[in-house]
């Protein structure tokens, strides 16, 4: 059984310019999860099939919830909508800490955000950058105006028009090197339009962060040995 006092408890929430009924199959969906969630990797299909559909029960009409007791819900009408990623507890020692899932679920619905405020044409593909370096050299990565998510997330969209998205262990604004992610979602490049932004990440990461890789496509996660 999970232990749930070890658990810390998080509200991360979106407003969203959809109706409720587009954005429940947004979240519900595997197709138009894969337009939002997560980044691309050899195993992103199973980890959709699992958190979604194997894992997750339907605990109220538009709501979903998983064992650890944390649950997603979606509430609004036909034209405007509110996603809230949830993990009820009491208030932490430190509610300022590090949690993997919480920050995920802030760097995801920024991700559902953009997919709804934009409207993208053709399929999302994804460069997702990792290593250690500090918040000040990650957000040197676009030079556009970056908009903070909590202390470990920003996001900005690029001159190209493309969402990045960095999340840090460590936060952002800090002088301290930690792991970075980040977030490229392109949409609608073919291949070779999608190999030369590759190619572009990859030369503008390469000498900011410490261990970086790039992983896209059906590459293996970088955290798998």
């Amino acid at each position: 059984m999970t232990d749930q006092r070890r658990l810390k408890p998080y509200s991360v929430e979106s407003a969203l310019p959809a109706g409720r009924d587009e954005v429940w199959d947004a979240v519900t969906q595997p197709a138009a999860l894969r337009q939002w969630f997560g980044w691309d990797y050899d195993g992103l299909d199973a980890e959709i099939q699992q958190i979604f559909i194997d894992q997750a029960t339907l605990l109220a009409p538009e709501r979903m919830g998983w064992a650890d007791g944390s649950y997603l819900e979606v509430t609004g009408d036909d034209d405007r909508s509110v996603v809230r990623a949830v993990r009820e507890g009491p208030v932490p020692d430190d509610p300022d800490g590090y949690d993997a899932i919480e920050e995920a679920w802030r760097t995801f619905l920024v991700q559902l955000r953009f997919l709804f405020e934009h409207r993208p044409a053709g399929l999302r593909r994804t460069l997702y950058l990792t290593g250690e370096t500090t918040g000040r050299q990650a957000l040197s990565l676009a030079e556009t105006e970056w908009q903070p998510v909590g202390r470990r997330v920003s996001w900005t969209v690029d001159a190209d028009g493309f969402l990045v998205v960095v999340a840090g262990k460590v936060p952002l604004t800090g002088h301290s090197a930690g792991r970075m992610e980040v977030i490229v979602s392109t949409f609608g490049l073919d291949d070779d339009a999608f190999e030369a932004r590759r190619e572009e990440w990859t030369k503008k990461w390469a000498p900011l962060a410490a261990d970086a890789d790039v992983t896209s496509g059906n590459d293996p996660s970088p955290d798998q040995p």
